[in-house]
C-alpha cells in the first residue's frame, strides 16, 4: 500500500466519527511526513470511492495543526507578482473584513430595536458588499488555476473548493439581503437570521481560506512546476481583473 492509499484509509477512519487520541496522533504524524499534493490526492481518492466532498471539510483541523508555518515558507518562495502571491494577499484582506463583519454582528445582537441612524447597519452593508466584491478572486481560481490542476488529474481539491465557493456565495448574498431589508423585518427575526448567516460565513470562509493557503496553493506549486505556465496564467488573471482591495492593483 503506497502512502496516499494508507493516508486515505486513515482519513476514512477519522471521517467515520470514531476518533481516538491514538488514531488522531497517527494521522498527525503521517501528515507531517507527506507533501500537500499527496494530502490532496488522498482526499481525492476518498471522493472517488463515495465520500461526499462536504464531509471532508471536517478534516481541516488535522491540516491546520501540521501546516501552521507553511504559509510563510510559501510566501518566501514566490515572486511579488506571482499569481499565488496576489491570491494570498487578497486572502489577508478578506480575513480583515470577516473580523469586522463578526464584530458588527456582535454589536447588532446586543441591540433591542432597529435604529436606522446606528452606524452598524451601514457598516454591515458596506462590509458584506466588499466581501462579495472578492468575486474576481474566485473567478481567477475557478477559470485559471483550477483548470490547470484538473487537466493534470488533480480534481478532488478543486471540486471541494468549487462547492464551497457556491455555498459561501449564497451566504454572502443572504447577508446582503438582510442588510438591505432590515427596516422591513421583525428585528428579532432579522437578528436571528443575521447571526446564523454571519457565523456560518465567518467560520467557513476562514476555514476555506486556510485550506487554500496551506493545501491547495502549495500543491499547485508542486503540480504546476513550469515557470512559463505561471506567466501565461498571470496574463489570464490580468484579463479577469482584481478586487477593489487587491494590494497594488
Amino acid at each position: 500500500m503506497d502512502r496516499v492509499e494508507k493516508l486515505a484509509e486513515m482519513l476514512q477512519k477519522l471521517n467515520s466519527g470514531d476518533v481516538t487520541p491514538e488514531l488522531r496522533q497517527q494521522v498527525l504524524e503521517m501528515v507531517k511526513n507527506i507533501n500537500p499534493l499527496e494530502l490532496s490526492l488522498a482526499e481525492q481518492k476518498l471522493i472517488e470511492t463515495g465520500t461526499k466532498p462536504e464531509d471532508l471539510r471536517h478534516l481541516c483541523d488535522i491540516h491546520m495543526e501540521v501546516l501552521k508555518d507553511e504559509l510563510e515558507m510559501l510566501r518566501i518562495k514566490l515572486s511579488p507578482d506571482h499569481v499565488l502571491t496576489t491570491l494570498i494577499k487578497e486572502h489577508d484582506e478578506i480575513l480583515k473584513r470577516l473580523t469586522l463583519l463578526d464584530d458588527i454582528n456582535i454589536k447588532i445582537q446586543k441591540m433591542d430595536t432597529y435604529n436606522k441612524t446606528a452606524q452598524e447597519f451601514s457598516m454591515l452593508l458596506n462590509t458584506i458588499e466588499e466581501i462579495i466584491g472578492a468575486e474576481p478572486h474566485h473567478k481567477r481560481e475557478e477559470d485559471v488555476l483550477f483548470p490547470e490542476l484538473e487537466s493534470r488529474k488533480v480534481t478532488g481539491p478543486t471540486r471541494i473548493m468549487r462547492m464551497e465557493h457556491d455555498m459561501l456565495r449564497e451566504k454572502k448574498h443572504l447577508i446582503r439581503g438582510l442588510a438591505l431589508n432590515v427596516s422591513e423585518m421583525d428585528f428579532q427575526e432579522f437578528k436571528n437570521q443575521l447571526d446564523e448567516a454571519v457565523k456560518y460565513l465567518v467560520f467557513n470562509l476562514r476555514d476555506h481560506i486556510y485550506k487554500e493557503n496551506h493545501i491547495l496553493y502549495p500543491s499547485s506549486i508542486d503540480t504546476l512546476n513550469d515557470d512559463n505556465l505561471w506567466v501565461e496564467m498571470k496574463r489570464a488573471c490580468d484579463k479577469i481583473g482584481y478586487c477593489s482591495f487587491t494590494p497594488g492593483k
